[in-house]
């Protein structure tokens, strides 16, 4: 009897903290709403496509310069496969199970490789970072670890003439 007690108390002790760290999550979320406010809808014309799609992964979002501050509002914090690609107008980021993330080009203010984000730390370079101003003024970075990381001094360079205005 005794063992019983202490397996239904344990039990309910683990029940009790994923209750917590999910009235945690919501709160931030409910503190993070009004900063983050309603992310650019895609648009009709994307224009041309600068660079070719990239498959990987999505570590989520996070409110600039941390690395660590997961954004929880919607599905921005959650993990997803994904595809990103460069358009003259923006970069469109295509989430499996997910909405799709439109990043319009004069939001973009830099893109950059890191080792971590979103509490996902990887090798040097291991991760593609996207910062950029959402409609409210909030900065924030975008994290996706590419399948392929080869693409990434791609992506940088783009992203470097694009705001320079160098078109050569």
């Amino acid at each position: 009897m005794e063992r019983t007690l202490w397996i239904v108390g344990l039990l309910a002790f683990f029940v009790l903290c994923l209750w917590l760290m999910y009235r945690a999550w919501q709160k931030k979320a409910t503190r993070q709403r009004a900063r983050i406010g309603e992310l650019p809808t895609v648009p009709a014309e994307l224009g041309a496509q600068l660079l070719e799609p990239t498959t990987g992964m999505y570590l989520g979002s996070t409110i600039a310069p941390s690395w660590q501050d997961r954004i929880a509002v919607g599905d921005l914090g959650f993990r997803a496969t994904a595809e990103l690609t460069r358009f003259e107008r923006g970069i469109l980021l295509e989430r499996d199970g997910a909405t799709v993330i439109w990043i319009p080009q004069e939001s973009v203010t830099a893109v950059r490789t890191e080792r971590g984000h979103a509490g996902k730390v990887m090798t040097e370079g291991g991760v593609l970072v996207i910062r950029w101003t959402l409609p409210t003024g909030t900065e924030i970075d975008t994290g996706f670890r590419g399948d392929d990381k080869t693409v990434y001094p791609a992506w940088i360079a783009d992203a470097t003439r694009v705001t320079t205005g160098d078109d050569e």
